[in-house]
């Protein structure tokens, strides 16, 4: 076995025993307080806040998710798989959680018709995800799943094209080069916990920290990830973080307000051990554009989340270490905004 895939494999194994070790909490954990309401989440990432148009160059998604009770007070999803959840974590209350998605990447030089070989393949993935989340007070778990696709169906060269034409931007050329069309399937496992670091949380300005881990594998990447966020505010038992397009560190979408108006700055780092991405790696059963991947990648993140009145709209400025090798330009950078809608 070559030598970078032996010391990603024993990454990930490492990461993955971190989240088992977070995954052991107290059997009896506090249950949150229940929650009727819908949300629906809008969110569009883009690197234009660096004043570049590369590497993951644009995502957007629609999510849904469902209350953790239903009018009558009694768990919104079926007995039998609120049973199984419990089995998994323990007592908890459990949302489930769903949406859309499409992801765009691209190389350095869109104005080649013929990219660089040495460079990002172009690459669209659109994903439809269900997650289960199995929410305590100090604490979220989930588990999901992704079907989509990798390729041309993903429809990301209309989408970028398209949006180009409409604010007058050039075209991308390069997309008959994308990586052909295959298809997804993606499971993933992750755990968030919360550990107040003031002494008397929700009677001023509180500071917390949120540690977690996940896991993802399947036909478009194999992965582990650590992070850990700090955050300073006031009202931040109603989440745990802002939300991102997986596989960045994510909260989720789903927030219960403590109170009218919370506010919250935050920073954080996370790590990642990859041990195959197809949108690095190509397609493997069709020859074709692919580069080199770097087997760890960092990030460090910052931001602000603002809730007023049940509407939460989130900021998050990301910096992300080379994905492959021979990747320029330094630190990568993006920005991801979301708005959600509770009703």
């Amino acid at each position: 076995m070559p030598i970078v895939h032996q010391k990603c494999r024993y990454a990930l194994m490492a990461v993955c025993g971190v989240g088992a070790v977070m995954a052991s909490v107290p059997a009896h954990a506090q249950m949150p307080a229940p929650d009727p309401y819908n949300i629906v989440t809008v969110q569009s990432e883009n690197d234009s806040i660096a004043h570049t148009d590369r590497n993951y160059s644009a995502g957007i998604r629609l999510g849904w998710t469902t209350p953790n009770v239903d009018s009558k007070g009694n768990s919104y999803l079926p007995e039998a798989l609120v049973n199984l959840d419990n089995e998994i974590w323990g007592e908890g209350r459990q949302r489930l959680s769903l949406d859309i998605s499409d992801s765009i990447f691209t190389p350095k030089n869109t104005n080649a018709v013929t990219p660089d070989p040495k460079d990002r393949p172009y690459a669209g993935v659109m994903l439809g995800s269900a997650f289960l989340l199995h929410d305590t007070l100090t604490s979220r778990s989930l588990i999901g799943i992704s079907l989509g696709v990798l390729g041309p169906s993903s429809r990301a060269e209309d989408i970028q094209n398209g949006f180009h034409d409409l604010i007058r931007d050039p075209e991308a050329l390069g997309w008959g080069h994308q990586i052909k069309d295959m298809p997804i399937g993606q499971v993933f496992i992750g755990r968030t916990l919360r550990y107040e670091l003031t002494s008397n949380p929700g009677s001023g300005v509180d500071v917390d920290v949120l540690p977690s881990a996940s896991a993802g594998a399947g036909s478009l990447r194999d992965y582990a990830q650590a992070g850990l966020q700090f955050r300073i505010g006031q009202g931040l038992q109603s989440d745990f973080g802002t939300t991102r397009i997986r596989p960045g560190l994510s909260g989720s979408d789903a927030y219960t307000p403590n109170r009218d108006f919370v506010w919250y700055f935050f920073a954080g780092v996370d790590g990642q051990a990859i041990a195959w991405d197809a949108t690095l790696d190509g397609n493997p059963i069709h020859t074709g554009a692919h580069v080199s991947r770097q087997p760890f990648v960092g990030e460090i993140e910052a931001g602000i989340a603002v809730i007023y009145h049940g509407v939460r709209v989130t900021y998050t400025h990301v910096a992300q270490t080379p994905e492959f090798y021979g990747q320029r330009g330094g630190l990568f950078q993006f920005g991801s905004l979301a708005a959600s809608v509770r009703f």
